[in-house]
């Protein structure tokens, strides 16, 4: 074969060899990667900071070894957290001769005390990564030791030591640690911390534990009138104090609130709650594990909720109301003001923001703590436990009543010739009490799979083939003209646009479930990019979800977990299986998961995790928010190619309501 054949074909190795292979040492992928550790570097990120060296402190007095923690806030975006626990060891390190262990700490990635369970029972930070992120993102961090009537000082740049650990001579009233840090500018820009919100934060830390005292500090010019320049923290009611406080001066259905704490059998950690629901507006719920805010529940919240509907079902029997058989979680939730903190060991967690609790045993622990409760709550007074289960009646009665409407809307679509259903559809029977949902999932083996999985009398299918129309950048006619979009259209049968009216749709849910790859995100992008703008309501209305899949099977021995991404995985590696031989497997798409694996992990709404896609109430929010689509579904692919290489790492978990 002659050789000018190949005379302008680049070399199969090209410039890519051994030197082209990049070995990251030290907190160096912190700094390249920040939103694999805490979740981006936006505002979120910043204060996530503050949260991790917050937890620490926490810890030790969750622990029993402080009962006092300081945080100051001076000029210039520096932050101090102070308590008075047992102080971070100095002495050399075992496995890393000529190094404290103050050092390994703050310079080593997954290095702690809280692996073993031996120093800490329970505790927020698990995966011994925390505070040596913090280090890592700063420009400059101070760490003070005050131990064995000693005081210790080491000080590093960008996760970099400056020097030495130092002995700054006796200090025989002071006792534990101090953790100073400035934020890096050259990874968070000119963002600052938001005195409100880590005041907020200190705060609410101090209802979570009620043996600690939590004092606040900031620089004169930091303060306002909701900030003051000093405040102390400490709250004997815990959980009930806050509540007490967010009800106000509010009417609720029950004079006295639903409070109480218990512990756990065989020492296993112990649970706090305390909920009120009122009787003239919107309630809120906050969730925690170990003081950590877990803002999407998780399992910790399904046995809150399990508990709180078995019971009041029983009390409706008790009482001889039959109906009450029918009540739904949502119907005994919906309009709640509900506080719920566990402490357990080893938790875990679906991300290193941990943002949802997954521990199964969490679920059966805090459902059995609660539910005995109230019971006694329901029985102890029965005129309170009739008002409530009189109010959770009527929300219920509402609820059964509007499904009925869209029952009968639905049959009547199904029935009329005008609005024959698509074929494609494979629809839900729509009997039982179980809320219905649509599932639009890309591709006959991805909805062949879920059609097996799914529950025939609440759950719906519809595939779709590859990636929808572009609404952002396509014209009126050719909307109209989509035949995928048409179906869609039709199934959901609530109309667009201006004709647009959630009341008509003929499902509670539509949840957008395509593969866990960037083919998938492409797809599930199209189609919320098509309900922003030709459903607009439905967003609105909360009706909008989308599914999240796993991209991994791990498996040791007996054990299996889901991981839904590499980083999901990684956690898992690094707790769960750690030390472990694992077997890792790889879907390729949902059609490649058999119908028991697709049901467990993404269709089973008592296992499964799901995003809820919201849009913002006010005009000038929205606004913006349809700018944005447009600017970057639209035509124009440069503003889409610019904003990706901007923000690639920069996720904002806040526009989305899980």
């Amino acid at each position: 074969m002659s050789d000018d054949l190949f005379e302008n074909t680049p070399t199969s190795s090209g410039d890519y060899d051994s030197s082209s292979i990049e070995v990251l040492e030290g907190l160096e992928p912190v700094r390249r990667r920040p939103g694999m550790y805490i979740g981006g570097t936006d505002d979120r990120a910043l204060h996530h900071l503050a949260a991790e060296v917050l937890d620490n402190s926490m810890d030790e007095a969750v622990a029993g070894h402080a009962n006092r923690i300081e945080v100051r806030l001076e000029e210039g975006n520096r932050l101090s957290i102070s308590d008075n626990g047992r102080g971070i060891p100095v002495d050399e390190h075992p496995k890393f001769p000529g190094k404290s262990t103050l050092e390994v700490i703050l310079s080593t990635l997954h290095s702690g005390g809280k692996f073993s369970g031996k120093a800490y029972a329970t505790s927020g930070g698990l995966h011994g990564v925390g505070v040596s992120v913090v280090n890592a993102l700063s420009e400059h961090t101070r760490v003070e030791v005050a131990r064995d009537k000693q005081l210790y000082a080491q000080e590093f740049a960008k996760g970099q030591t400056l020097g030495p650990i130092e002995n700054l001579g006796a200090t025989p009233n002071r006792r534990g640690t101090t953790v100073s840090f400035t934020p890096d500018p050259e990874i968070f820009g000119d963002r600052q911390f938001k005195p409100a919100r880590l005041f907020k934060l200190a705060r609410s830390k101090a209802y979570l534990f009620a043996g600690v005292e939590i004092r606040w500090k900031c620089a004169p010019s930091l303060a306002s009138e909701d900030v003051p320049e000093e405040a102390v923290f400490k709250f004997p009611g815990g959980l009930a104090d806050h509540l007490a406080e967010q009800i106000g001066a509010r009417e609720c259905v029950t004079a006295e609130a639903f409070t109480g704490r218990q512990d756990f059998p065989e020492e296993k950690g112990r649970v706090e709650w305390a909920i009120a629901w009122p009787l003239y507006s919107d309630g809120s719920t906050s969730w925690y594990c170990n003081t950590v805010p877990t803002p999407d529940g998780g399992t910790h919240e399904q046995g809150l909720r399990a508990a709180l509907t078995k019971a009041l079902r029983a009390f409706g029997e008790l009482t001889g109301q039959k109906k009450s058989k029918d009540i739904s979680a949502d119907d005994v939730m919906t309009g709640a003001e509900v506080m719920l903190s566990v402490f357990i060991r080893d938790p875990q967690f679906q991300s290193q923001t941990k943002d949802r609790l997954t521990s199964p045993e969490a679920s059966r622990l805090v459902e059995n703590a609660v539910r005995d409760h109230f019971d006694h709550f329901l029985t102890a007074n029965m005129e309170r436990g009739k008002a409530l289960l009189g109010s959770v009646m009527e929300r219920m009665d509402e609820r059964l009543r509007r499904k009925q409407e869209r029952e009968i809307k639905r049959k009547t679509a199904t029935n009329a010739k005008k609005l024959r259903l698509p074929g494609k559809l494979t629809d839900c029977s729509g009997e039982g009490d179980r809320e219905t949902e649509l599932f639009i999932v890309e591709g006959d083996s991805a909805g062949g799979s879920a059609k097996q999985a799914r529950d025939r009398k609440s759950q719906a299918i519809l595939p779709i083939r590859g990636k929808i129309l572009n609404v952002a950048s396509a014209t009126a006619d050719k909307i109209r003209a989509n035949q995928e979009i048409a179906d869609l259209s039709l199934a959901l049968g609530c109309g667009t646009r201006k004709d647009c009216d959630p009341e008509n749709l003929r499902y509670d849910r539509i949840i957008i479930m395509t593969d866990a790859d960037v083919d998938g995100a492409h797809i599930a992008t199209l189609l919320m990019t098509f309900f922003f703008q030709e459903m607009a309501e439905v967003v609105r209305g909360g009706y909008l979800y989308l599914a999240q899949p796993p991209l991994y099977k791990l498996s040791s021995g007996k054990e299996t977990r889901y991981a839904r991404d590499d980083a999901h995985r990684a956690e898992l590696e690094e707790t769960l299986f750690k030390g472990k031989k694992v077997e890792v497997g790889r879907f390729k798409g949902l059609g490649e998961m058999n119908p028991q694996q697709l049901r467990e992990t993404t269709m089973n709404p008592e296992t499964r995790s799901l995003i809820r896609i919201t849009l913002p109430e006010q005009h000038e929010q929205r606004f913006a928010v349809k700018e944005l689509v447009d600017r970057l579904m639209g035509r124009n692919p440069e503003h889409r190619f610019n904003f990706i290489q901007n923000h690639a790492s920069d996720v904002d978990r806040d526009l989305i309501d899980a």
